[in-house]
Formats: structure tokens, C-alpha cells, sequence
């Protein structure tokens, strides 16, 4: 199953469509493991996989004032990377090949 869903990913660093934010992300990823630095290689992940944009917890306007931070949640800051079927399923296998690697260490 990993080998199916990443293979697109494959195809497209082959034809060199694959976006160059992407790239990177995944090269730092690739990159890390190697090192066996394994944390690094997770918040890499992470950070492609969902983003460090705020996350809204709860109910987010209570009061007639907004809050401070309130701007911060907008949708600019948020990776949209897991809403594509495609994207989320080679990411998926890059996680899971990084498991693989850190257990075989």
C-alpha cells in the first residue's frame, strides 16, 4: 500500500511538477532521517503535514471585543496540504517510511 501511494510522488519529482515549498519540506524530511535525527525529521513532517498556523480551540468570539490573537487563526497560516486525497496519501508514506527507518536503527 505505501508503495502505491507514494509512487505518485515519484512521477511527479520525475517530471519535475512537484512545487518547490514541497520539495523542500520532503528533502529536509529525507535529509533528517538519514542523519537519524529522527525529531527533527517528525517536526518536518508536521510541518508540511498541518502547518504552525494557531488552531482554534473552543468557541473562538465570546465577547463584543475580538480577541487579540484572533487574526492569527486565518486560513493564510494553515497548510492545505492533508485536503488533497493525492498529496495526503504520499505524505502518509513518507511518515510511514520514516517509521520504517527509525525502527531499522
Amino acid at each position: 500500500q505505501c508503495k502505491d501511494y507514494i509512487r505518485p510522488l515519484f512521477k511527479m519529482c520525475k517530471s519535475r511538477r512537484l512545487e518547490p515549498g514541497m520539495m523542500a519540506h520532503i528533502l529536509n524530511i529525507v535529509n533528517y532521517c538519514e542523519q537519524g535525527e529522527f525529531v527533527k525529521a517528525n517536526d518536518a513532517y508536521i510541518d508540511v503535514a498541518i502547518g504552525r498556523g494557531a488552531w482554534p480551540i473552543g468557541v473562538t468570539m465570546v465577547g463584543i471585543h475580538a480577541r487579540s490573537g484572533r487574526e492569527k487563526i486565518g486560513s493564510s497560516n494553515v497548510a492545505h496540504v492533508m485536503n488533497n486525497e493525492l498529496q495526503r496519501k504520499y505524505l502518509t508514506s513518507v511518515k510511514r517510511l520514516m517509521s520504517y527507518c527509525q525502527k531499522k536503527r
